[in-house]
């Protein structure tokens, strides 16, 4: 984390949106932060009614508490838009992502890609005489460790589907 100039630290936030599900909604929300120049560090959407009608999208960026207050209220004044809710905020808020990597090893490499694979709770999906393809879920940090270790041990490829969040209890978005 940085400082800026307001003594406001910038810090990662993730924001998730109730929109209507019809075209163009998810680039009009992307504009709002490319066109200020603001990167988006994960980015997900998906269906969330059986009618087809809501989606929701998960976005998480850097920013600073003002900043990220502003855009909120910027994203939420869109028509399609019916809330925006910083889950950051909330201590009771369940962050996920899932991961899917390929590593290629053989002798010793192998046999320690399948250890760390059983440490982090990784499973299996895909296995040849030259490769393993493992699918780990939870939290980013885990994710990220979990690559490290491998690429020394012949990590080939990674795919991420980026953070989804929810808060606990009862409460709905």
């Amino acid at each position: 984390m940085t400082m800026t100039t307001t003594d406001e630290k910038i810090e990662s936030h993730t924001l998730t949106i109730l929109v209507d599900n019809e075209p163009g909604v998810l680039a009009r929300v992307i504009g709002l932060f490319s066109g200020r120049g603001y990167n988006i560090e994960s980015l997900t959407v998906s269906e969330i009614s059986e009618s087809r009608e809501l989606s929701r999208i998960t976005i998480v960026t850097p920013g600073t508490p003002s900043f990220i207050a502003k855009i909120s209220a910027q994203v939420e004044r869109l028509i399609p838009v019916h809330r925006v809710y910083d889950l950051s905020l909330r201590e009771d808020t369940i962050f996920r992502e899932l991961a899917l990597l390929k590593v290629a090893g053989k002798g010793e490499n192998r046999v320690e890609a399948l250890r760390l694979a059983e440490a982090f709770q990784a499973d299996v999906v895909d296995a040849s005489l030259e490769h393993f393809v493992f699918e780990l879920r939870g939290r980013s940090k885990k994710i990220t460790q979990f690559i490290e270790l491998m690429k020394p041990l012949g990590l080939v490829n990674i795919v991420r589907t980026g953070v989804i969040a929810v808060s606990r209890g009862s409460e709905r978005m």
